[in-house]
């Protein structure tokens, strides 16, 4: 029993390891070793058209600033069509959009789920590059440009901007743990770009060639991720570009933190079944690494191992073994901090790392709860959006 305890808790611990910190390692250390070509940001005669579709969902309260913010990126006003799909609103939103004749709307009263209202309107784009935006997010003024760059070469099917969370003195758990979650999140990118592709895009802010566009099912939940990696299966990469980014607050408190983390995980689990085909590292190469690496082990093996490597610590600890004792008595600090978080969660704390336990849960048990839903088939494409916070709070 002890043997098999042993070998448990050291697999597990290989497994949280390699998945939280040790693929960071090696793809950077890949990275140093890969030259890619760098490409200039193109002179506005040389710029293509583009397309900015954006997705809104009663958005009346972002929607004034977004297409302001939207209208105001450096890009020449006769090279870019701005469009916004707003099915389903119930709102003031359509009737806002109509206000700015330099914007096209497209306006259905039926709501059926973003990734249909996107196919709907992708059948109308004309120009060769399109990028999408999240209506309550707001781009920096050169991200067009640079993100149009990289389609100077033609194996680059699509490009990533980064996620930002707008920063605060004091945040809750949420705020904290989310801000802290993509800054290591866009480093991973960065590396996976690096050395040959970003596995996974984020709707806040991604492009893609317009010809290389497929309709996702309509029953797809996270059709950012799968979109991107399906156009990675037809040998283009996907480009991770940092100094095109979208700026949003974190989640308005742990509890719509946690609904937007079992929507991902339930997605995830479709996505993964349905990518089965890129676990092949013998026709997919790098690619299949990475995808391995940085998204099928965070969203199986490693949720699965905490239990695993606590409970046979624990056993492993009452052998008596100093070792595994000052292992099973950091483990339990390490969860009464992740419950002291719970209790504190809503609270504003200038020390952000305090919350990084209680973060880390969250995202992990968010995991077993989205398999449920997977399971169950629950998981509705037409979904209430989680809160954000203000700005000011």
């Amino acid at each position: 029993m002890t043997e098999l305890a042993f070998s448990i808790f050291w697999l597990g611990v290989l497994i949280i390891f390699y998945t939280y910190l040790g693929y960071g390692f090696i793809i950077s250390l890949i990275a140093k070793f890969v030259k890619r070509k760098h490409y200039e940001v193109l002179s506005d005669k040389d710029l293509p058209e583009i397309t900015v579709l954006i997705a809104a969902y009663n958005e009346q309260d972002y929607i004034v600033d977004k297409i302001e913010n939207t209208l105001s990126l450096d890009y020449p006003s006769e090279k870019l069509s701005v469009v916004f799909v707003t099915d389903g609103s119930s709102d003031s939103t359509p009737e806002i959009i109509r206000q700015y004749p330099n914007v096209t709307l497209y306006h259905e009263p039926q709501r059926k789920g973003k990734i249909h209202a996107v196919n709907r309107v992708m059948r109308f784009i004309t120009t060769p590059i399109v990028i999408f935006s999240d209506a309550n997010t707001f781009l920096n003024k050169e991200a067009l440009k640079n993100i149009v760059r990289h389609y100077q070469d033609e194996k680059v099917g699509g490009v990533a901007g980064e996620k930002r969370i707008f920063k605060k003195t004091e945040d809750n758990a949420s705020g904290a743990g989310e801000g802290l979650y993509w800054k290591y999140e866009s480093f991973l990118k960065r590396k996976d770009s690096e050395v040959y592709s970003v596995v996974g895009a984020a709707g806040e802010l991604f492009s893609v060639r317009t010809a290389l566009y497929e309709e996702p099912g309509e029953n797809i939940i996270i059709e950012d991720f799968y979109m991107s990696l399906s156009i990675c299966s037809k040998g283009y990469r996907f480009i991770y570009e940092p100094n095109a980014y979208a700026t949003e607050t974190a989640s308005a408190s742990v509890k719509e933190e946690w609904k937007r983390k079992v929507r991902i995980c339930a997605g995830a689990f479709q996505a993964m079944v349905k990518l089965g085909y890129l676990l092949n590292p013998f026709k997919y190469g790098m690619l299949s690494f990475q995808y391995i690496s940085h998204r099928v082990l965070r969203w199986t093996l490693a949720p699965l191992a905490l239990p695993f490597i606590f409970i046979s610590n624990l056993w492993l600890a009452m052998q008596y073994n100093p070792f595994y004792i000052t292992a099973s008595l950091g483990q339990i600090a390490f969860y009464a901090l992740a419950f002291i978080g719970y209790f504190v969660s809503n609270k504003k704390v200038s020390i952000k790392g305090f919350f990084v336990p209680y973060y880390f849960c969250v995202m992990n048990f968010s995991v077993y709860a989205g398999f449920v839903r997977f399971l169950k088939g629950k998981q509705s494409v037409v979904w209430e959006k989680s809160r954000r916070a203000a700005v000011s709070a």
